[in-house]
This record gives structure tokens, C-alpha cells and sequence, in this order.
């Protein structure tokens, strides 16, 4: 079971300007058949998110950077309930 969570798969690198996406989430860039494409992702250590596309792109790896995210990763996704 992967540890890596994909948030967005082939999207456009501004996403990671996305202040609520959560701040362990991480842009990462690799190239396909000469095109360079984008996913962002998150997981509990950076060390699988590189493991995670390294294994998958090898030599097509080309960079991983932090995103603008500024949600706790718990909250990220959760919405609030009202108590009643």
C-alpha cells in the first residue's frame, strides 16, 4: 500500500500556489514522451514521495518542490460540522 496520496494528477504547476492545499503537500515535475507534467502530492515523509515517483520515472524525474500550503494535513479535506 502506497503511503503517497495524489491530490492533483497532470495539472498546471500554478496549483501549488493553492494556499489550501495542505502544507505537507509537494509539486512535482517529471516528463513523459518529451512533455513535462506536474502532480502534487503529499505524505507523511518527503523521502516517500520521492521513493514513490523514483520507482515509477526513474531517469524522467526531474524536481520536487514545497507548495504554498498552509492547512494542517489533518484538517485538510474535513469540513466542519455544526454540533446540534
Amino acid at each position: 500500500m502506497s503511503k503517497v496520496s495524489i491530490l492533483h494528477e497532470k495539472c498546471d504547476r500554478d496549483l501549488a500556489g493553492d494556499k489550501s492545499l495542505p502544507y505537507t503537500a509537494y509539486l512535482i515535475e517529471y516528463v513523459v514522451d518529451g512533455v513535462t507534467q506536474y502532480d502534487i502530492t503529499t505524505a507523511p515523509k518527503q523521502v516517500d514521495i520521492f521513493d514513490h515517483y523514483w520507482d515509477i520515472h526513474h531517469d524522467q524525474f526531474k524536481n520536487m518542490t514545497q507548495t504554498e500550503g498552509r492547512i494542517d494535513p489533518r484538517l485538510y479535506g474535513s469540513r466542519n460540522k455544526k454540533k446540534k
